[in-house]
């Protein structure tokens, strides 16, 4: 059956394609070739498939090619809502910056207000002070001088008294000179005390007039203090809750990190020293001196969040013109550990916080290579550089140039590759930074 199919079709190809003569002619002979049915079956059928073939790759190199376009055009479109966003971002950040550093000079100036209040009540206490003994000794005097004025009109009725039993029964005339005598010494001691009393009693009407006043000053500076103090509060918080939301949203540990810049700088004294208003000798603080207190904790606490922040990597890496090419996170199948800025070759490359720099030159596919060591464990990288301004070694401030933007190593193109680690591990640069943009 199968041999009687082979012949239907074999008869079915010889009647299609019929034999075939392909005549060469020369100039001396003239040659052929025969072109039999299965011949011309195969070269039809393959010719056949070669043009449907090449149809078809036609079709999906176009498809793939419009397909590609619009991928191309939907990246672009990306791209630039990106940069936008990182544009109104920057301004943001810079209105922030301009708010902040007004709320800096805010609180300077409430700083400076706090010292000279200090040093107005400790003056109105020493005054009052020095008022209270003076009136004590004036009362102490005065006290003395009515005992001896009171002795002194008694011993005058004695004499008087004297006198008159001395009259009646006639004593002797030296007697009565004596007695005589000494009742105007004591006349001329009682006018003296007397004017000394009066002058007591208008100094002790002057020192209440003194007091009132006083009191009226004090119940004026405590309102002034009032005002000052709601200004104080105001610039403490608007200063404090962008850097506590900062490090918030970084997911630091707050506490451990401001309880180790606290031991840092453990040295006591100046403006943040918790003050005393009062000299009474009162051992409970009054309610000044615990709300003086509670503000001047919170600028102690305010400071230390500055500190801590000049020492984890909460800057910009890059100043000038550029553009985000790749985030942090899996990339063509690889883990991208860190953040790319595009921009000119020479673009100025800054240090994002203080620390030691341990690597300064070439490293495998980073190119050159900078690699910085912050406190409590952060490491920042600074990657395809054209310029190393730094040296390993050298100790670096926030916002120091420390080279300058290349193309070296594995790289397609001028750009930074900006990385940041704690204990070793890739962290999201784009997480700190972002955090940082009410802040700095």
């Amino acid at each position: 059956m199968t041999r009687s199919l082979l012949a239907k079709a074999h008869i079915a190809v010889e009647r299609t394609f019929p034999e075939q003569r392909l005549f060469l002619r020369s100039d001396t002979e003239t040659r052929f070739i025969r072109l039999s049915p299965l011949t011309q079956f195969i070269g039809i059928t393959g010719s056949a498939m070669l043009l449907g073939w090449t149809i078809v790759s036609s079709a999906i190199l176009l498809m793939h090619s419009l397909g590609a376009g619009d991928l191309r055009e939907q990246a672009m479109r990306e791209q630039a809502i990106y940069e936008s966003r990182l544009n109104e971002v920057a301004a943001e950040r810079d209105a922030r910056a301009s708010e902040a550093a007004a709320a800096q000079e805010r609180f300077a100036v409430a700083l400076a207000e706090v010292s000279a209040m200090q040093s107005r009540l400790l003056d109105s206490e020493d005054r009052r002070s020095e008022l209270e003994t003076g009136i004590e000794v004036v009362a102490g005097t005065l006290r003395d001088t009515m005992k001896e004025r009171d002795a002194a009109r008694d011993e005058v009725a004695a004499l008087m008294s004297e006198l008159a039993e001395t009259e009646a029964a006639q004593p002797e005339v030296s007697r009565l000179e004596d007695l005589e005598t000494t009742l105007d010494f004591l006349t001329a001691a009682l006018g003296d005390l007397a004017v000394k009393r009066d002058a007591m009693s208008d100094y002790v009407a002057e020192a209440e007039v003194h007091m009132d006043r006083i009191a009226m000053n004090q119940k004026l500076e405590a309102e002034r203090n009032e005002r000052i103090f709601g200004q104080i509060e105001e610039a403490v918080n608007t200063s404090l809750k962008p850097i506590d939301e900062m490090f918030s949203a970084v997911g630091l540990p707050t506490d451990s990190i401001l309880e180790q810049v606290r031991r840092s700088y453990s040295g006591q004294g100046g403006p943040l020293t918790p003050i005393i208003f009062s000299t009474s000798g009162d051992e409970e603080p009054d309610p000044l001196t615990e709300r003086a207190n509670e503000v001047l904790g919170q600028l102690d606490t305010l400071n230390l969040y500055r500190i801590a922040a000049e020492k984890l990597p909460f800057g910009f890496p890059v100043r000038g013109s550029y553009r985000s090419t790749s985030g942090f996170g899996p990339r063509w199948g690889r883990m991208h550990e860190g953040h790319d800025y595009a921009g000119a070759t020479g673009t100025p490359i800054h240090a994002t916080a203080d620390g030691v720099v341990v690597h300064a030159g070439r490293l495998a596919g980073y190119g050159n290579l900078i690699k910085i060591r912050h406190d409590f464990g952060f490491e920042t990288r600074y990657a395809h550089l054209s310029r190393i301004r730094v040296q390993e070694g050298e100790r670096v401030s926030r916002g120091d140039r420390i080279g300058d933007m290349g193309n070296t190593g594995r790289s397609t193109g001028t750009h930074l590759h900006y990385e940041i680690r704690i204990g070793g591990e890739p962290m999201n640069p784009l997480k700190y930074i972002k955090a940082a943009r009410d802040v700095f």
